[in-house]
């Protein structure tokens, strides 16, 4: 089939172009070209800003694709512009969404693809649920060939994910210096990570799909970790002790609003994915990568070259102020005979 990504350079787009080449696909991608990215096999690239709707539309006149993956729109504008340019132009629309679109607070633990889209916390969640249903108008009204897709935490060798703070080496940084990291709340709810490759595998099954049209897919692991295990099983990779802070979400929220709304309207709450719905239509689909392993090949990617080994000195700062703030309000330990 021929692909084109609208992105394709990112943590997880990059393992999607590897799969969709591994099955033979003809791929091109369409970027900005602000990023580097090498593949296995020879791939076209096309530089365009997709925020303009002129070029994208002449991208799409210049010969059809059976199949476009955005993994870059956010915004119901931006899905607008491309379902404008590629009606008649593409047999199908994947449109990379988020999990974090599911409702929260969450009203059951087990969350399918019919549980509600509400997040009154994450702007970008709520901008996600609105590009959804610019595309769900769009093929009611004109029949244009969607599919959503929507990948909880991913990660790949480039990334290292944390829930405060964000992705990258920092947290790693911490964990071997001896220094506390943040685990939000009491570090027990559940979480899912899901590692790049598999996601991949199940993205792309979806290629050229009939059944699939119109309708939307998670795609996550199987497997369900809290996140002092998430963040434990770093340090263990790392080859060093976690210590852990306890600072509730929104406390954190209060003291750091920057990290609030992704904690508030995401990572505070337990997630547990039904994949049943994923597998149904694409069987080879299955979460091999466990965490600790994807974990191990990280930290072998960054340790292989000490200039990927970056410390966000102003993300560890705010980690050390916020934690100080936090321990400024606790109350002094008692002592015997007090």
């Amino acid at each position: 089939m021929r692909v084109l990504f609208i992105g394709g350079t990112g943590n997880i787009s990059t393992a999607c172009v590897e799969q969709a080449l591994a099955l033979g696909h003809d791929v091109t991608l369409l970027n900005r070209g602000t990023r580097d990215a090498t593949f296995s096999r020879p791939v076209s690239t096309v530089h365009c800003d997709r925020n303009d709707r002129t070029a994208l539309a002449h991208v799409a006149s210049e010969g059809r694709y059976d199949v476009v993956a955005d993994f870059i729109a956010m915004l119901p504008e931006q899905v607008a512009g491309a379902i404008n340019a590629f009606t008649g132009q593409t047999g199908q629309y994947l449109f990379i969404s988020t999990a974090s679109a599911y409702e929260k607070p969450p009203t059951h633990y087990l969350i399918t693809e019919d549980t509600p889209l509400a997040n009154p916390f994450w702007e970008y969640s709520r901008l996600k649920i609105a590009a959804e249903q610019t595309l769900r108008v769009a093929g009611q009204t004109s029949g244009f060939p969607y599919t959503i897709v929507r990948p909880s935490y991913t990660f790949g060798p480039t990334w290292i994910p944390a829930g405060v703070g964000g992705h990258g080496y920092t947290i790693v940084g911490r964990l071997r210096r001896g220094q506390p990291i943040i685990s939000h709340g009491d570090g027990t709810s559940l979480w899912v990570m899901t590692y790049h490759t598999d996601f991949a595998v199940g993205l792309v099954g979806l290629f050229g799909q009939h059944e699939a049209i119109s309708q939307d897919y998670h795609i996550t692991s199987d497997e369900v970790l809290t996140w002092d295990r998430i963040y434990q099983t770093i340090a263990e990779e790392a080859g060093c002790q976690a210590d852990l802070v306890h600072i509730p979400s929104q406390t954190i929220a209060a003291l750091h609003p920057a990290w609030g709304p992704g904690l508030l309207g995401d990572k505070m709450h337990s997630v547990v994915f039904d994949n049943r719905k994923i597998k149904s239509v694409v069987p080879e689909f299955h979460a091999r990568v466990s965490f600790r392993e994807g974990i191990r090949r990280a930290l072998a990617w960054h340790d292989a070259d000490p200039t990927r080994q970056h410390i966000d000195d102003s993300i560890s700062a705010q980690m050390d102020a916020l934690i100080a703030s936090f321990r400024s309000f606790q109350p002094a330990p008692r002592h015997q005979g007090d």
